[in-house]
C-alpha cells in the first residue's frame, strides 16, 4: 500500500523548496474541499500551522481521490476523508459510508443466525419470498406473521413456536430459516439446526467428549428450530439423551422452539415409539410428545414442491 504523504512529509523535513515541493503545496491548497476548510477555521490557524499540515492535507487529498475511485489501496476501504482542526493541526479523519454502515449492519444480522448443516436458500430465506400461493402456505404465514408480531412486542413472555408439517419440498425448511432471518433483523439470536445431520454429529462427539457442550449449543439457544425431525434414523440415545434433554431444558426455561417434519405428531409419536433395533418404547415416546405440543402449534403445510416445480 502506499505510504500516504510520504513524499511531501520527506520534502517538509529536508526543507527543500524545490519546484516539486512547490507543486504539491499548490495542488493541495486548490482542492476545494482544502479551501473550504481552511476558509472556516483561518481565526484559529496561523499561516505556520497551516504550512505544518501539509503533509495531512496532502494525505487528505490523496484519499479523496482514490475515494471517490473506490480504489481498494486507500488506508481505510469503506471510510471518507474528512478535515478536522486538532488543536492549531489540521488532521484527517475516516467516516463510515451509508453503503460500509448497511454491509456492517447486514453482518450483524447474519450472526445472529447460527444455521448449523442447513442450505443457502434456508439460510439466506426471507418472508416476502415466502410463496403463498396455496391454502396451506398462507395459512402457516398468517401464524409466522401473528408469532412475530406477539413475539417482538414481548419477548420475555413465553411464545409457542411452530411445528410445520406436510410432505417434501412444501417450503417448511425455507419458512424456518424466513423467520429465523425475521427475528435477527429485530435483534434476536436464532440456532436452526438440521436434525437429522445434528444426530449424526453427536454420536462423533461422544469419541471427543464434546457431547455437552453441543448439546448446551443448542438446547440454550434464545430461539432454536429444529428442520427436519423424524427423518432421523432414531435410537434411544438419540431420542433419550438429545432430543428429550434439549426438549425438556426448552419447556422448563419457556424458550421458543420452532419444528419442522414431514410427520404429523401421531406419525411422529409412532416414529419416536420404535427405536432403530425395534424397541417398543410408546411411553418414553409420549413424553417426548408432551414436550413438542407445549411448546409448538401444529401447522399443516400443503402445496407444490418447491424444489422441483
Amino acid at each position: 500500500m502506499e505510504d500516504v504523504g510520504k513524499e511531501m512529509s520527506k520534502i517538509i523535513q529536508k526543507r527543500d523548496m524545490n519546484e516539486r515541493y512547490n507543486e504539491l503545496v499548490e495542488v493541495v491548497l486548490k482542492d476545494s474541499d482544502v479551501q473550504e476548510f481552511i476558509k472556516e477555521n483561518r481565526e484559529r490557524l496561523t499561516d505556520e500551522d497551516i504550512r505544518k499540515s501539509y503533509s495531512k492535507l496532502y494525505e487528505f487529498v490523496q484519499e479523496k481521490r482514490k475515494y471517490q475511485l473506490n480504489d481498494p489501496t486507500m488506508i481505510a476501504p469503506g471510510y471518507e476523508p474528512r478535515l478536522t482542526l486538532n488543536f492549531h493541526y489540521i488532521d484527517v479523519t475516516y467516516i463510515p459510508t451509508e453503503a460500509l454502515i448497511a454491509k456492517q449492519k447486514e453482518e450483524e444480522i447474519r450472526k445472529r443466525v447460527r444455521a448449523m448443516d442447513m442450505p443457502k436458500d434456508v439460510r439466506e430465506a426471507s418472508l416476502s419470498r415466502f410463496d403463498t400461493a396455496s391454502q396451506g402456505r398462507a395459512a402457516a404465514m398468517a401464524e409466522t406473521m401473528k408469532f412475530l408480531n406477539e413475539y417482538t412486542s414481548n419477548p420475555k413472555e413465553f411464545h409457542k413456536g411452530l411445528y410445520l408439517q406436510g410432505t417434501f419440498g412444501v417450503g417448511k425448511s425455507f419458512l424456518l430459516g424466513a423467520i429465523a432471518n425475521s427475528l435477527a433483523e429485530r435483534g434476536f439470536v436464532t440456532t436452526i439446526v438440521h436434525f437429522p445431520t445434528f444426530t449424526v454429529e453427536m454420536k462423533q462427539a461422544i469419541a471427543k467428549d464434546l457431547v455437552g457442550e453441543k448439546l448446551d449449543a443448542v438446547k440454550k439457544s434464545p430461539v432454536l428450530m429444529i428442520d427436519d425431525l423424524g427423518a432421523e434414523s432414531m435410537t434411544s440415545w438419540i431420542r433419550d439423551d438429545v432430543l428429550s434433554v434439549i426438549l425438556q431444558y426448552r419447556m422448563q426455561e419457556q424458550l421458543v422452539t420452532f419444528f419442522s417434519s414431514n410427520l404429523d405428531l401421531k406419525d411422529l409419536e409412532k416414529h419416536l415409539t420404535v427405536t432403530q433395533r425395534g424397541e417398543q418404547e410408546p411411553l418414553k415416546a409420549r413424553r417426548i410428545m408432551e414436550r413438542v405440543r407445549y411448546l409448538a402449534k401444529e401447522i399443516t403445510m400443503s402445496g407444490n414442491d418447491r424444489r422441483n416445480g
